[in-house]
This record gives C-alpha cells, structure tokens and sequence, in this order.
C-alpha cells in the first residue's frame, strides 16, 4: 500500500537535495558520512560490494545536481519562485524489501517525469516503511518551462505508483476517501506519533463539547482558553493563541463541522461530577542529631528557564494532586518533548547556566569531532591498502568505534545548538502564557464579582417590595 504526496519547495534547493540523499538514512548500514560528496564518492568505490546507497539521478549526477538544476534555471533565467518539488512515496511496513522499493521509485520518476526534468531519487531506510523521496527541478531542461502542481498532475502521480504497486504485487489503496487528505507534515507527525498544532486544536474542541451543552458555552470554553473565534459568518473559524491566521472548524475534518459538533454537544451524556482529590500522605522526617542536612542545589539561568517551561507544560513534577491543563501556546511544543527533556538533562547534567558556559562546552567537543574523522579518515586510508583478515577486522572494528564516538558528540553539539536557538523563543512564550493566566485571572474575578452584586442587587430589591 504506497501512499504519495507532493509539494513546493521555495527557500533553498540544496536543503532539499542533502535532505534526500542523507546518508544515515539511504545507506544500507547507515555508515556515516562526512557530506554529500563524499557519500556519493563513497557509492563509486570498492566498497560498494559491502553497502548500498539507495540513490538515483535521472537526468543528472546525484553528485552534482544542484549545478545542473541551478545551470537550468539560468539558462532559462527562471532563477525565482518555486525552486523544487519534494515528492513523497511511502510503502506498508514489511511490505517490500530495499531494492524493490528503489526500482519503484526510479520508475514512477522516469514515467511522471524523465522526458523533460531533472530529478533526484533517494529511498529512505531509516523508518519502519521504507519510502522514497524525489527532488524534482521546477524548470524543464528540454523547453524552460515550469513544472505545475495541480490536482491533474497529482492524479497521474498516484494513478502511476498504483500501477506500479500492482506490477510488483504490492496492496494498493482501491477506494481513498474523498476530504481526507493532510498536509505532508501533519502527516508525517501522525506516522511517529508526534503531536501537532492541528491535532492541539482537536483535543480542545474536544474538551470544550465535552463540558458544554450549548453553542455558547462551547465558544466561551474555547474564549477561555485563549481563542478567538468567528461564529456569525458561513464557516465558524477559530485562531488558536499565539497564530496568524483563522482556522475553518470543518477544515479539522467531519467530526469538527458546526453541524457536527451541535450534534455532538446534544448528544453528549451530563459531565460527571469531579469527585474530591485526596490529600498526599504526609511523610515524617526524623532528623537525627549530629547529622547535617543536604541542601540542594538551586537551579539558575538556562537550568531554571528549561525546568520552568517543563513546569508550564505539565510534564514536571511527574506526580500531581490536581494537574492543570496547558495552554494551546506551550502544548504545541509537545511534538518537541523528547528534545526538549534532552536539552534539560544535558543542561542539569553539566550544571550549564548561561550561553557563555554553553559556548565552553561546545567548542572543546567540535575540536574533538574533528579529530576523531581525521583518525577516522586515516584508518580508512589503512583499511584500503590492508591485505590481512585480522587487520581488515581490527580497522573496521576501530572504524565503527570513531562512528559511534562522533555520533556521541555530534548529539550533544546538536543539542546545544538546539538550546541556543530554543532558549529566547522559551522566554517569549513563558512571558505570553503568564500573560494570558493573569487575563484569565482578572476575568474569573471580574465575573465572580459581577455575579455576587447582581445577586446582591435583586435581594434588595425583593426587600423593597
């Protein structure tokens, strides 16, 4: 069952190409490389035998085609706009082996396209679903003219790799339901169970019929939380706190639908009434006279920052007598969890408080990752010229021993990296959330208030009379 999509590529063309032909994902192995040059040598040389780059050029080099398609698009001066398309075609777990699915890709890429553009065919390994991705030159080296994304073009694409599927006895999708259709990242998100600002949206709309049993109480629940809403228009439209731009109900899928969710909210059972919390059992602490007690450490500048926001987001503390609901700003950071828990330890774990002790930490482990692929780079001049089977084990044995090494540091490197870039944008949103607790606080108090004087106002009134 091969699924396929296909998008526009608009900021860089190289991104793209070093994106496709990734080494630690088209690599049979996933030996590591020191760049797409040397990857691509790499494929030409005698060890091929051993391992196979999955990757293909169809009207070009694989080594040099970001040149070749940047030469097109001079020669035809149509240097802006559009600078790709990113094709996508992804099999069923288990259902087709390596090989096959590259000799698939290479075929839908020759059919769809082999006549008149450029392309670069790399099959992805690094999933449980194997799955090819094509880099495909906008402009045609044959007239000049642009490639065009429409539904047309798209329904040769799939009605091609159907085709395909079915030569290769492979399943195929026979009836794709019509409205279903996600964007290339939403979808990807749903294929490694990562969380997305769509999906965000969802569990909201969710929560919110779940506690209402009317369209006003649905719409002030989601007010509440931060979003602004159009209801007296043809689609009911929501903006989520801290976005641009209006989201259609309907466009969430049927369930989210106006029609729908009144359905839903007539349908829902009465919430049931929150049972009280029982209170944590209270541990007593004997202090022994003589003994002297630990005092913990305090956590400062990017240590406190990043176990502030896992505060914020409700992942810390683990265990809690009553555990809030994260705003939709901060949870949409969920499908970075995992990084973000990283960034945290390797900060605690160092004691690294500010950017200057990160910038000490990085530079010593980038001196030694370029040390170890030079040591790297000589056993493998070694393992070329080696005749013996013991020295031939010894320096692929060393050889995987830097790989691993580099692989070590190179997490870390990225990770600070990460806490460089991450840090400002925690501070902002942190700031905006506490901005929006204290409106929300301020309207809570300003309802209860308004709520005790009116109450207060017709008691006196039914005095009077």
């Amino acid at each position: 069952m091969a699924t396929t999509a296909i998008w526009d590529v608009t900021d860089r063309l190289k991104r793209v190409l070093n994106y496709a032909v990734n080494p630690d994902k088209t690599e049979q192995g996933r030996m590591e490389a020191d760049g797409l040059q040397q990857t691509l040598a790499y494929t030409s040389s005698n060890a091929k035998t051993e391992r196979q780059l999955y990757v293909r050029g169809i009207n070009c080099d694989p080594i040099s085609a970001h040149e070749q398609m940047q030469r097109t698009k001079k020669r035809f001066q149509k240097t802006d706009g559009i600078v790709a398309f990113h094709g996508y075609q992804s099999f069923a777990p288990g259902e087709t082996t390596p090989e096959q699915a590259h000799a698939i890709g290479v075929k839908l890429a020759q059919a769809l396209w082999g006549e008149r553009f450029e392309v670069v065919v790399a099959t992805h390994l690094d999933k449980d679903h194997l799955h090819n991705h094509f880099v495909l030159n906008s402009v045609s080296f044959m007239d000049g003219k642009r490639y065009y994304d429409n539904k047309a073009s798209y329904a040769l694409m799939r009605k091609t790799s159907d085709q395909l599927c079915r030569e290769h006895a492979l399943s195929v999708i026979e009836q794709p339901e019509r409205g279903k259709a996600k964007q290339y990242g939403e979808w990807r998100a749903d294929q490694e169970s990562k969380p997305t600002w769509r999906g965000v949206i969802r569990e909201d709309m969710d929560a919110a019929i779940a506690g209402a049993r009317t369209m006003s109480q649905f719409y002030a629940y989601l007010q509440a939380t931060g979003y602004e809403i159009k209801a007296h228009v043809k689609h009911v439209a929501v903006r989520p706190p801290g976005k641009e731009r209006f989201v259609r109900l309907h466009i969430l899928g049927e369930a989210y639908g106006e029609e729908a969710i009144k359905q839903r909210i007539l349908g829902s059972a009465l919430p049931k009434k929150k049972s009280a919390l029982s209170l944590p059992n209270r541990k007593r602490v004997v202090l022994v006279r003589g003994k002297r007690l630990v005092k913990h450490r305090k956590l400062t500048g990017l240590q406190a920052l990043y176990v502030r926001y896992l505060f914020a987001l409700g992942i810390v503390p683990r265990y809690r007598s009553s555990r809030r609901r994260a705003s939709f700003l901060l949870r949409e950071d969920l499908r970075h969890l995992s990084q973000i828990i990283e960034q945290t330890k390797l900060l605690c774990r160092h004691r690294i408080a500010s950017l200057v002790q990160l910038t000490s930490y990085v530079e010593p482990r980038q001196a030694e990752m370029k040390g170890l692929r030079l040591d790297r780079q000589n056993c493998r001049r070694r393992l070329r010229s080696c005749r013996q089977p013991e020295q031939i084990a010894a320096h692929r044995e060393q050889i995987a021993e830097y790989s691993w090494q580099l692989a070590q540091l190179r997490k870390e490197v990225r990770l600070c990296a990460g806490i460089l870039a991450r840090s400002a944008t925690i501070k902002d949103k942190l700031r905006q959330h506490e901005e929006h607790e204290e409106k929300s606080r301020h309207k809570e108090v300003e309802a209860h208030e308004r709520k005790r004087g009116g109450r207060s106002g017709r008691q006196h009134e039914s005095a009077r009379y």
